[in-house]
């Protein structure tokens, strides 16, 4: 019984559940549901509140809400060119839903549901196929000339062009195993120091040196806990701007 109760398992925190009891059982909504639905609350209700009239010194909420519209907006420029303006609501909104499920996350008791592969690989999915879109829309079927880069020998046709066309198909695989991937290790590392200070503290053969024991990776906890927001904000950065990378090739074709 012992050894059940020390039992770690550091992935049941990824199990879906249904949420909301039985209304939620009959609809199969499940707490990932949940989060984003309150993520996408939260977003709708920052930016209402960054688009309120300024006031001569705006709140803490109002100024990081201008700091994400501007930051992003002179991301999509930065990257697309002026072009970048058609498509940054569509940057924001994926950066603001990814950022949000990621530090929804760290709250106790939460669900992160960027840590599941259907969620990161669906975000993925939508931005190869909005690019794939453009890329149609704006150069016909000139976009295929993309798989095969200016200036190569045409005798290399055979071997370039199936490359570039797996690297193309490959971009919302690795899109999305990225973010999937740097979640769940986040959170496996928390449930696993997090179970150590309990066991630790819990120990009757340690006795008060469990107790002393289980300050180390309580302070390393509290470190990771720094690290993850860090991480949480670089990995919405990431997404957003491989995003605009990709736009900028489909709009210019390079």
């Amino acid at each position: 019984m012992a050894a059940e109760a020390h039992t770690i398992d550091a992935l049941g925190q990824f199990k879906l559940t249904t949420a909301l009891g039985p209304l939620g059982a009959s609809v199969n909504f499940t707490q990932s549901n949940l989060m984003m639905v309150i993520s996408g609350l939260l977003i709708l209700g920052l930016m209402v509140l960054g688009a309120r009239p300024q006031a001569v010194v705006p709140g803490r909420l109002q100024a990081l809400a201008e700091m994400a519209y501007e930051g992003i907006r002179k991301m999509c420029i930065d990257q697309i060119g002026d072009e970048g303006k058609a498509f940054f609501p569509f940057v924001f909104t994926l950066f603001m839903f990814v950022l949000i499920g990621n530090l929804l996350g760290l709250l106790p008791f939460s669900f992160t549901y960027t840590s599941h592969i259907a969620v990161t690989l669906t975000l993925a999915l939508t931005v190869i196929v909005l690019v794939t879109v453009v890329a149609l829309r704006i150069h016909g079927l000139h976009f295929f000339s993309y798989f095969f880069p200016p200036g190569a020998p045409v005798l290399l046709a055979p071997i370039i062009v199936p490359v570039e066309i797996i690297s193309y198909l490959s971009r919302p695989v690795s899109l999305s195993i990225r973010l999937f991937a740097n979640m769940v290790a986040g959170h496996v590392m928390f449930e696993v120091f997090a179970s150590f200070i309990l066991m630790m503290a819990a120990s009757q053969a340690l006795g008060s040196f469990g107790v002393i024991g289980a300050v180390g990776p309580m302070a390393l906890n509290v470190a990771l806990m720094g690290f993850e927001l860090l991480v949480a904000f670089l990995q919405a950065y990431v997404f957003a701007i491989l995003t605009c990378i990709y736009l900028h090739d489909a709009v210019h074709l390079h």
